[in-house]
C-alpha cells in the first residue's frame, strides 16, 4: 500500500499562535487603544541609576525619576475606600487600574512597567501598587499580552514631577 499514512517527524504548530497572529493581534490592539479608544497617561519611571538605593533592604528614600513618557492605555476607574482612622476621621482613597498592551511597551517604547513608578492621569498622580498578567494571548500561558496596573492615587507633595 504506497498511500499509507506516516506519522510526520515533528508535531505541527499551535493553531492560531504563529508569528503572524502574534502581529495581527498587536496591530489591532495598537490601533484600538490609540485611534478609537485614545486614553492616555504620562508614565513617569524611576531612575535606576540615579536614585540611592540601600545596600540591604533595597529600598530608596528619595528616588530620582526619568522625564516621563506618553503611553496609550486603557483605564479604568474603581471604587474609592472609605477608612475611619481612630482619632483623625475619615480617609478617602481613590485608585485605577491601567491596563497597558504588554509588546507596545517593550518592543516599542522600550518600557517596563514596575511597582513604585507614578502616571499621571486627567489632573491626579497615581502611584503603582500591584502588578499582575490577567490575560493571555489565546490561552496559552507563554504568551501574555496584557500588563495591569492598580493604581492608588497618591497625597498632595508626595509625587513632585517638577
Amino acid at each position: 500500500m504506497a498511500d499509507e499514512w506516516k506519522r510526520p517527524d515533528a508535531p505541527p504548530p499551535p493553531l492560531f499562535l504563529g508569528k503572524k497572529e502574534r502581529d495581527l493581534v498587536k496591530q489591532v490592539n495598537d490601533e484600538l487603544i490609540e485611534k478609537v479608544i485614545g486614553q492616555q497617561i504620562l508614565y513617569y519611571p524611576i531612575d535606576l541609576q540615579a536614585t540611592n538605593f540601600h545596600d540591604l533592604y533595597g529600598e530608596a528614600i528619595e528616588k530620582t525619576y526619568l522625564p516621563p513618557v506618553r503611553v496609550y492605555a486603557l483605564v479604568e476607574f474603581t471604587d474609592y475606600v472609605t477608612d475611619y482612622m481612630e482619632g483623625f476621621g475619615v480617609d478617602k482613597s481613590w485608585e485605577i487600574m491601567v491596563h497597558f498592551h504588554r509588546r507596545r511597551l517593550t518592543e516599542d517604547q522600550n518600557l517596563e512597567v514596575r511597582e513604585g513608578d507614578f502616571v499621571l492621569y486627567g489632573d491626579f498622580y497615581y502611584e503603582i501598587i500591584k502588578l499582575s498578567e490577567p490575560r493571555k494571548l489565546f490561552g496559552q500561558v507563554d504568551h501574555s499580552f496584557e500588563i495591569s496596573a492598580t493604581c492608588k492615587r497618591s497625597r498632595k507633595g508626595l509625587f513632585d514631577a517638577t
